[in-house]
């Protein structure tokens, strides 16, 4: 891996651990020698995007990087195109909802609406990538692929991954299952699977020239809420908002590369 690659690799980690990690647990989580580690980390202290934070050892993100995504998705008109579509259903619904773009073999948060305004609220502390198997977004775009493509971007490994709630797919098999039932009933939806406690639905988003997808539009919030009925409620409001969001990725250059 080059020292390229070890920097990504490293902010990359950073962004799920805001209160950052040692050097010998960034080292073993991304399998780096400690002194490749200590040589990236300098680099990206000088060039201001790591903080360290002294005493402990410790580092973490500094504004820099953050502060960047957000310029970029300002001047990719996500503000201006997208945030009233997402601020319209979450009022609609009373729920979080999500927008995540494709990007290559990866799918993105890049901005979101919380509708619900007292009680139980659903609001995560996402990382920068979405969990494929185990979220509706994830099967929502899975949903828009091959079987074998699947395959390619899912491993055994990676369904097995630990972390996540009761109702997340175990096995190759479960996802496939879960898939062949959001294909039919034109949404996916997970219960105790990203999160305990929490359900959710997702669509792809569609550019109209090709019919490919280019990212997906969720709604979540706590599984005593988002029942199966209440799901089938709020999916005419889901498929028109993702038409919209159809409608505006052309105008948006985030999603003209999809």
């Amino acid at each position: 891996m080059s020292s390229r690659s070890r920097g990504i690799a490293i902010l990359e980690l950073l962004t799920s651990h805001p209160w950052g990690l040692s050097v010998g647990e960034i080292a073993e989580q991304l399998a780096i020698p400690a002194a490749a580690t200590v040589r990236v980390l300098s680099s990206l202290v000088e060039s201001g995007y790591v903080h360290g934070s002294g005493k402990d050892g410790h580092y973490r993100l500094s504004p820099k990087l953050p502060a960047l995504g957000l310029a970029f998705l300002g001047a990719s008109g996500i503000t201006d195109l997208v945030q009233p579509i997402l601020d319209d259903l979450a009022k609609k619904t009373g729920e979080l909802v999500r927008i995540a773009a494709i990007s290559t073999d990866k799918l993105t948060w890049v901005a979101k609406s919380q509708g619900a305004r007292s009680g139980l609220l659903y609001d995560p502390e996402a990382a920068a990538d979405v969990y494929l198997p185990a979220s509706a977004n994830g099967q929502a775009w899975l949903c828009c692929l091959p079987d074998a493509e699947i395959r390619r971007l899912v491993s055994d490994e990676e369904i097995n991954r630990p972390g996540f709630g009761s109702g997340a797919p175990k096995t190759f098999a479960d996802l496939m299952k879960a898939i062949d039932i959001a294909r039919q009933r034109g949404y996916a939806s997970v219960r105790d699977s990203y999160a305990v406690g929490t359900s959710a639905m997702a669509i792809p988003i569609m550019r109209q020239s090709t019919r490919r997808p280019i990212g997906t539009l969720s709604v979540a919030g706590p599984t005593m809420r988002m029942t199966e009925a209440r799901m089938k409620e709020i999916f005419p409001w889901l498929q028109s908002s993702a038409k919209e969001l159809e409608a505006a990725s052309g105008s948006s250059p985030l999603f003209a590369a999809q």
